[in-house]
């Protein structure tokens, strides 16, 4: 199934993943990460359960669950692109444009910043999630200290927007999600994400 006729269904997880066109970098500051997570909790958190992300230096990476029922979505009658099918999927795009937008200001340019469309693919089985969070925290190479990766707010005790708890079952325990990140991780898993 071509990835734009793949659509984000209620009560299901997605890894979703986008990068800068051509590679290019995409947080070119701590502002510019700060910024998109700000988007992320304006435009995702009222229909996105966030389970782990990561923000590097040309892409991003984001574990959602959608949320089920949602009033706002149940409305939706037709077929098109502002049926419910469309909804999730919309407002992931109303994320990246917002924040492209304000780069394309920022920084006195015009056109994509990243690359369309996003890449996600449904998750359906709990091992794969917690090698997904795994992935997703140990893409920067010092991942234990990485200020713009779930890694760190998952452990710590600090109010946040994540499942942290539900994070933390998949794992069994704090000790466990450490030991598992500390693994080498070989990443094969991802290649149905197309990335």
């Amino acid at each position: 199934m071509k990835i734009r006729e793949s659509h984000l269904e209620s009560g299901c997880f997605y890894p979703i993943f986008n990068r800068g066109v051509n590679s290019k970098m995409v947080f070119l500051s701590d502002e510019n990460c700060s910024f998109f997570l700000r988007k992320v909790k304006l435009y995702l958190i009222p229909y996105f359960d966030i389970y782990a992300y990561c923000l590097m230096p040309n892409h991003f990476h984001l574990l959602l669950k959608v949320k089920s029922g949602i009033e706002e979505v149940s409305s939706f009658k037709d077929r098109g692109l502002h049926s419910e099918e469309c909804f999730f999927s919309k407002q992931i795009g109303r994320l990246i444009s917002s924040y492209t937008q304000a780069f394309n200001k920022v920084y006195r340019r015009s056109g994509p910043v990243f690359e369309s469309p996003f890449k996600r693919i449904r998750i359906d089985s709990e091992e794969y999630l917690r090698n997904l969070v795994i992935y997703i925290h140990q893409n920067p190479e010092n991942f234990q200290n990485y200020k713009f990766s779930s890694y760190l707010a998952v452990l710590s005790e600090t109010r946040t927007l994540l499942l942290r708890n539900e994070v933390m079952e998949w794992f069994g325990d704090r000790e466990n999600f450490i030991a598992c990140h500390r693994k080498e991780f070989n990443g094969h898993f991802v290649r149905d994400i197309e990335l």
